[in-house]
């Protein structure tokens, strides 16, 4: 696939009982490898932020795309995770030609796409969206922390942790809590 446009495509925050699900789509330049890509999940924080920071710099192009928990309620999370990566790949400023997606699924996008099951492990420019997309969904949660403070949101980032499942049981659901997951649900009597 040697001159063509290639997207990587990955998404965060499937799992959290809190917040958005955020996609990255990325196109790298060739021309300008970035060394130490890889799932952003093996990566510390500090080493994401340094690479998200060279990846905006020197990607051809990249965006990011959403679901936020009202819709994910609506529409389950496999949609809405579906529907942010397609809503990435929309957002570029370049039309790729192909895309490879993170995981084994492939939403609707105006380009050929091809699914990748441990991409973000694999693949350099899945990868580069697997970072960008947690930095920005971690960045994301430690202000919504400010927003709705005792839920421990910065630093669980909206995971069901022991301590936000305690918090919830004092507190209540927030605005931005998933309803239609499952320790959220039961505190609403669903």
């Amino acid at each position: 696939m040697s001159g063509l446009l290639i997207a990587g495509v990955d998404e965060v925050g499937r799992g959290p009982l809190a917040g958005a699900v955020v996609a990255a789509a990325v196109i790298l330049d060739p021309g300008r490898p970035i060394h130490g890509l890889a799932d952003s999940k093996r990566l510390s924080e500090k080493r994401r932020l340094i690479l998200a920071e060279e990846i905006r710099q020197h990607a051809l192009a990249w965006a990011l795309g959403r679901a936020e928990a009202q819709e994910i309620d609506r529409i389950n999370i496999l949609q809405a995770s579906l529907r942010a990566m397609q809503r990435a790949v929309e957002a570029l400023a370049l039309v790729p030609d192909h895309a490879l997606i993170d995981g084994n699924r492939c939403p609707s996008l105006p380009c050929s796409a091809e699914a990748v099951v441990r991409g973000d492990a694999t693949v350099a420019v899945i990868s580069a969206a697997s970072i960008l997309a947690k930095v920005a969904r971690d960045q994301e949660m430690v202000e919504l922390d400010r927003c709705y403070p005792g839920y421990g949101l910065a630093g669980h980032k909206g995971y069901p942790t022991k301590a936000h499942l305690q918090a919830l049981e004092v507190l209540g659901p927030s605005p931005i809590h998933r309803r239609s997951f499952g320790p959220v649900k039961r505190l609403l009597g669903g």
